[in-house]
């Protein structure tokens, strides 16, 4: 019996088994970049739409409120409401939307003459910028006005007249109006073209008709 070849049998196993671990190994790395990659691309995709949220929300923070009506009111100056009565207020516009708008620091306009109809008296009439707070029924610096009454509103110029005598009547009134005052702090502007006296004080009549809630 050649026992010769039998010893040398067992010496053919080892590469098949080195050969297969290889190729074990080999597959797992592989596996383990494919994980990997994947998990790059994932944390990418992933921080690229946290970007996209985070533009987006700021950009609606600058920029969305420009496009509601609200953020057109300039918080710095007085405005004028206009409702669809003829009357206007002056004030401070403190928010809007599609029901009501709120305002305070309120006055008003009031016109008086002679009485006659010419056009030299009609030149000369008077129109008086008046507080709202001394009227007969006492209401507060706030009013709340339905939005089917608003015609149309606008920001006031600090060097317009209106806006002037406001602020004059803030100066000469640190602690606000005096009802019992009625002759104080008075005036003299040219308000609509005309020349005229304005008064910072309430007048003694009702104020005049509005579809507003006090």
């Amino acid at each position: 019996m050649d026992f010769s070849n039998r010893g040398a049998q067992p010496q053919n196993v080892a590469p098949s088994v080195q050969s297969s671990a290889s190729n074990v190994i080999r597959k797992t790395s592989n596996g383990n970049k494919d994980v990997n990659k994947v998990t790059r691309i994932a944390v990418v995709v992933l921080a690229a739409l946290v970007a996209i949220v985070l533009v987006a929300l700021t950009a609606s923070v600058l920029f969305g409120n420009k496009s509601k009506e609200s953020g057109f009111v300039d918080k710095s100056k007085y405005q004028a409401v206009f409702l669809n009565t003829g009357q206007v207020y002056f004030g401070k516009i403190n928010d809007l939307n599609s029901n009501y708008f709120v305002v305070s620091g309120i006055y008003y306009l009031q016109t008086s003459s002679t009485g006659t109809t010419t056009a030299a008296s009609a030149a000369n009439t008077s129109v008086s910028l008046v507080k709202l707070g001394c009227e007969l029924h006492a209401p507060t610096d706030r009013m709340v006005i339905n939005r089917s009454q608003v015609t149309f509103w606008e920001n006031l110029q600090d060097t317009g007249q209106v806006a002037n005598a406001i602020q004059k009547f803030v100066k000469d009134n640190p602690t606000g109006q005096k009802c019992s005052n009625t002759a104080a702090n008075s005036t003299t502007n040219n308000v609509q073209g005309s020349t005229n006296t304005t008064t910072n004080t309430a007048p003694t009549t009702t104020t005049p008709t509005t579809t507003t809630k006090p």
